[in-house]
């Protein structure tokens, strides 16, 4: 169906540091350092589950893919950002914006599903340590992360199909700094609340369903924990769970901040001010919270250093 005043997209527009004049400059540097931070920050943690035979367990088996989660995800934002900082013409093309909206979506998926079987892994080890062997075995938990990539793959290509299949009249301007689904469906001269309520109920499932699984699971690891009769095995059963409730905490607050009331005429300038938390400096904060609060990790790396010096 042709609508009367439907345009053609070629490109979209991104403006939302477009009024910041020399201090975009500034923001280049401060992104760029965050985002090779992040980047090299997961691919050390992925070397280090890969080549320190101590660290080839469920857990770090997780973690390595939480940790390829998150340079995909900021990976598929940044590096565009970072060049329409420098540029005068803030163009995405169509076809970058869909491949932009699925990668954003693919990989935000993957980190949630992660988060769960993360919590379901630290659940069997504390619950039920003599099974923990027995019922987190390599075909389970392989198993388990191909199903969160398969998952994911067809949640970001719904969504990236459906929301550019709108038609667009008149302007093609984003105030924002990526290919995000409601700036992109308030261009569209259609109703678009069939794809609202659709992703309002994605998100439900993709954030506040895993984050009520994960809580269920916490309240029985801490009911557990505090059974214990050793005060070592307690300490070391909370030093187990602190990095990862701290992740969970910083990935589900700020994430659900933006996403959890995705319409399309909610305000532009906040939206893009508070995806910067979760798209940028959240999955920096990661490999530092994971490096200084697991022991494990920490002689994993002073290991490598040595190898490295001789």
């Amino acid at each position: 169906m042709i609508w009367p005043n439907q345009t053609m997209v070629n490109e979209f527009i991104l403006l939302a540091f477009s009024s910041l004049g020399q201090l975009q400059i500034l923001l280049f540097f401060v992104f760029l350092i965050a985002y090779l931070f992040t980047v090299m920050g997961n691919f050390l943690i992925v070397l280090l589950t890969n080549i320190d035979k101590t660290l080839h367990s469920p857990m770090y088996f997780f973690l390595q893919t939480l940790s390829f989660a998150e340079v995909g995800f900021i990976s598929s934002i940044v590096p565009k950002m970072l060049v329409n900082l420098l540029s005068e013409e803030k163009t995405i093309s169509f076809l970058g914006c869909r491949a932009q909206i699925h990668f954003v979506f693919f990989f935000g998926a993957v980190e949630c599903y992660i988060l769960i079987v993360m919590a379901y892994d630290r659940f069997v080890a504390i619950c039920n340590p003599l099974r923990y062997a027995v019922v987190m075995n390599r075909k389970l938990y392989v198993l388990l992360v191909t199903a969160g990539w398969v998952i994911a793959f067809l949640i970001g290509t719904i969504q990236s199909s459906w929301v550019l299949s709108f038609p667009f009249c008149g302007s093609n301007t984003i105030f924002h700094f990526f290919c995000d689904a409601p700036p992109i469906l308030h261009l569209s001269c259609t109703d678009t609340y069939r794809y609202e309520l659709f992703s309002l109920i994605i998100t439900f499932v993709a954030l506040f369903c895993p984050f009520l699984l994960i809580l269920f699971s916490y309240i029985h690891i801490v009911q557990t924990i505090l059974r214990m009769s050793s005060v070592e095995g307690r300490r070391k059963a909370f030093a187990t769970c602190s990095s990862y409730i701290i992740v969970v905490t910083l990935f589900y607050g700020s994430a659900s901040l933006t996403h959890f009331s995705p319409k399309s005429d909610s305000s532009p300038g906040n939206r893009y001010l508070l995806s910067l938390s979760y798209i940028v400096f959240t999955p920096m904060l990661n490999p530092i919270i994971y490096s200084l609060r697991n022991k494990e990790g920490k002689v994993a790396l002073s290991r490598l250093i040595r190898k490295q010096k001789f």
